[in-house]
């Protein structure tokens, strides 16, 4: 039986995942700040921003680890222009800062199994979604982390994959948090932006789909360094390299940003 390590394990995508990587096979121990109540998931307390915390959780684990899932995120939403720097300074020390702090100190383990490690993008790290412009920014700097950290680890027999949902039904939507800063300016493009993102979000993939492609990714000799999930999202991915950056960035506009 492989061991997984799973962040942000008590709802949502990674609660999904966690069962359905234990009901085929793997023991799944669950790192989360709020403890979960699955029984098929050893849950860990463990904020992933604090080293030290993360640190005791992995020396908790007395089996060998194969795998470490981040999945472990927030979103915030709001104008650039008025966007507050403790906010900003929050997303990226859950988003960034928690996937390198995990991986950091897992890496030693898996060097011992050759294991793997797969990080939870977003297609909103490939595509600037205006509004959540810094989630954006964090999705992209969990790329450039995911891609970085293969090429370093090849030698290790270590593989690293990143696995971008795109809307998917969670209490991510309910948990995003909104700015309360706003001003006529933005005021009404903001909240049609929000709204339609919460729609497209509840009338998204479920969280079971984004599970099959981890667990896929996991059952790969050679794993990809990036993976989509749900075909809509996957032709989205590929038009961007046919589309010119001018001609996505109206689209997005259109969609998420325009004035009435």
């Amino acid at each position: 039986m492989k061991t997984v390590v799973l962040t942000g394990a008590s709802s949502g995508i990674g609660l999904a995942t966690g069962e359905y990587l234990a009901q085929n096979g793997y023991k799944v121990y669950g790192l989360s700040r709020t403890s979960g109540n699955s029984p098929l998931i050893n849950f860990i307390s463990c904020d992933v921003t604090d080293r030290l915390q993360v640190e005791n959780a992995f020396k908790n684990i007395p089996e060998d680890i194969y795998a470490v899932i981040n999945n472990a995120g927030m979103g915030i939403s709001g104008p650039v222009e008025l966007a507050e720097v403790d906010e900003i300074k929050k997303i990226f020390k859950v988003n960034v800062l928690g996937v390198i702090n995990v991986c950091q100190i897992a890496i030693p383990y898996l060097r011992k199994t050759k294991g793997r490690i797969i990080n939870i993008g977003s297609v909103a790290g490939e595509m600037t979604i205006p509004f959540q412009v810094f989630y954006s920014m964090s999705k992209a700097g969990v790329a450039t982390v995911s891609e970085g950290l293969n090429m370093e680890l090849k030698p290790f027999g270590i593989k690293v994959t990143m696995v971008m949902p795109g809307d998917t039904q969670t209490g991510f939507t309910k948990n995003r948090e909104k700015t309360d800063n706003l001003d006529d300016l933005y005021k009404d493009r903001y909240l049609r932006s929000i709204s339609k993102m919460e729609q497209d979000e509840q009338k998204g993939k479920s969280p079971l789909s984004v599970a099959k492609v981890i667990a896929k990714v996991l059952r790969r000799k050679h794993p990809p360094i990036k993976v989509t999930v749900g075909w809509e999202y996957k032709l989205l991915v590929f038009l961007k390299r046919l589309v010119s950056a001018r001609a996505l960035n109206n689209i997005l506009y259109q969609m998420y940003a325009r004035k009435k």
